[in-house]
Formats: C-alpha cells, sequence, structure tokens
C-alpha cells in the first residue's frame, strides 16, 4: 500500500508539523510537548567484519551521504534550528553507519530526486520513508527495515465509541490524496450496503487539520499513516490516542545504488546487527513507533 504520489504515504511535512503544534496547543490551551525524539541518541559500535564489506570508493572519507526529503516527521524533519534533520529513520540510520565505521551526513532534497540522485553518485543511500515496491526495485537495491500501515486515532478515551469494523453513522477526518480515503469510502460503502448510516467523511489538505478536527470534537476519529498517527498523538497533550494497531502494513527500505550490491550487504547486516543487539527497537520506542518493528531486513524483499 503506497501513497498516490510516487511512493510514500500520506506526508506530515515541517509547516503541516508546525501548523499542528500550534492548533493543538489553542485546542488543548497548552503548552506544546517535546519532540518525542528528545534525549541522547542510540550509541553503535563499529563491526570490524562489517566494515570491512563497505567499498573504498564510499568508506574513503568515513561517511556516508544520505539523500533524505526532510518534511515527514517524525521519520525525517528539521529541527526547531531549521537546518539540523532530526527524526526516527535518521536515529536509525546515523546507527547503521556508525556499525560500519562512518559518519551519516543527512543532504535535503525533494523526495522524488532521492532516487535519481542515489543513481547518480549525488547521494550514497538514500533514507526518507521509501515504500519497497516492485518498481523501485528495479531501479536500485531496497533494504528493508520497518514496516507501515494505517493508523487510527481518537479523542482520548474514545468518547464516540468508534470501531474500525463498524464507523458506520461517524464523522471520521483524512487527509485528502492518501490511500486512507480510498479504506474509509469502502469502509463506507459496506455500512450503506448493510443498511447503516453512511460513514461521514471529512476530506482535508493538510494532516494538521485532520487532526485538530479530532481534537476539537468535530469529527469522532481520523486515518493517518501508522508514525504520522503516533506523532499526532505525543504532540497532543494527551488530547488523543491510538485506536487498535495498524494494518494493512508495507516495508520501507534504504536505498542503495543497483551496482552497490556489496554495500547494500553491509548495510543489511549492519541493520540486522542493531535489531541484534536492541538499539534497534531502543530508536523506534523512543520515537513511539516500535509497532512498526521488523526483525529480518533483507535486501529487495
Amino acid at each position: 500500500m503506497v501513497h498516490p504520489t510516487p511512493g510514500r504515504r500520506a506526508a506530515l511535512g515541517v509547516a503541516g508539523a508546525a501548523v499542528l503544534l500550534l492548533s493543538l496547543a489553542a485546542c488543548g490551551e497548552e503548552e506544546g510537548t517535546e519532540q518525542p525524539g528528545g534525549g541522547p541518541s542510540v550509541s553503535s559500535s563499529v563491526d570490524a567484519a562489517l566494515a570491512a564489506k563497505v567499498p573504498d570508493a564510499i568508506k574513503s572519507d568515513g561517511k556516508i551521504v544520505v539523500g533524505t526529503d526532510s518534511t515527514y516527521a517524525p521519520a525525517e524533519f528539521l529541527d526547531s534550528d531549521g537546518k539540523t534533520v532530526i527524526g526516527f529513520d535518521v536515529e536509525l540510520f546515523t546507527a547503521v553507519a556508525a556499525k560500519l565505521g562512518l559518519k551519516a551526513e543527512f543532504v535535503s532534497a525533494p523526495f522524488g530526486d532521492i532516487i535519481t540522485g542515489v543513481n547518480s553518485g549525488k547521494y550514497e543511500a538514500g533514507v526518507s520513508s521509501f515504500t519497497i515496491n516492485d518498481e523501485r526495485k528495479g531501479q536500485v537495491n531496497m533494504v528493508s527495515y520497518f514496516q507501515v500501515g494505517t493508523q487510527w486515532v481518537t479523542k482520548k478515551g474514545n468518547p464516540a465509541g468508534v470501531s474500525l469494523d463498524n464507523a458506520c453513522g461517524k464523522k471520521i477526518a483524512v487527509q485528502k490524496d492518501t490511500v486512507q480515503v480510498e479504506d474509509i469510502q469502502k469502509r463506507s460503502k459496506a455500512c450503506t450496503d448493510a443498511g447503516k448510516p453512511a460513514i461521514s467523511i471529512d476530506q482535508f489538505p493538510g494532516q494538521d487539520a485532520a487532526t485538530a478536527a479530532v481534537v476539537s470534537g468535530k469529527d469522532d476519529a481520523m486515518l493517518a499513516d501508522y508514525p504520522v498517527g503516533v506523532y499526532a498523538v505525543t504532540q497532543s497533550n494527551d488530547a488523543l490516542e491510538l485506536l487498535d494497531k495498524q494494518y494493512e502494513a508495507a516495508p520501507y527500505g534504504y536505498v542503495v545504488a543497483k551496482e552497490q550490491a556489496q554495500f547494500a550487504e553491509a548495510v543489511r547486516d549492519a541493520t540486522k546487527a542493531l535489531v541484534t543487539d536492541g538499539s534497534y527497537q531502543q530508536v523506534l520506542d523512543k520515537w513511539k513507533v516500535g509497532d512498526g518493528a521488523i526483525t529480518d531486513p533483507a535486501i529487495n524483499p
């Protein structure tokens, strides 16, 4: 399941994240909360055997140049200084690079330019919440490291009694042009086919407005990508909560040039090492997205 624009699901950009925080604070009349990823980054020790797998052309300068679209909280987005890229994707790949004895240097880029940039050598990797699909696997190597599905969010305590299997007659918010629109439309049709009231679907141009509609009580619940839903909850001053778990999850993958098969293997094995030593789960839990964890990173799964 992928976002209709080539690649990811709906993005909560930097501007959207800022508006979201302001709107939630206004609704709750409370101060904004800290980023869920606050605190020290997870440390990762060098694995000499894995470091030896990295091609000399990549490790000669001691870093991996990474292309990322830093508009997708909480995976990769700009910190309050407007220039430092942070997020769970950033911390995970920084730990992967450290396992290989290297530093990760994140360079902000338009999402649609990253794969081209990797193939041209402008970037040595792409880390930007790329959903793994057949089209991309034909262009580059992709190393799986996370999985993302759709997540429902309600007001704290679910006062409207929303159920994923029976939201008939409820008011549900969703961002326009996302896979979640089709999802909720199908659920509404199932309601009417069964002789029940249709779901009242509120479509918003940005996720920030959809989230604010649930916080204010205008809508009973919302659908969003799992990390985006989690981020909204963590930034809501306890106004929101997750409803059940994500579903129809698809894997995210790190992007490595097609001809860099050995480097892809090194990245995969470094990710596996982080899973084994527990630091992988530590990063995800720190950002409150542990439900997206996988156990067996692979190349082009």
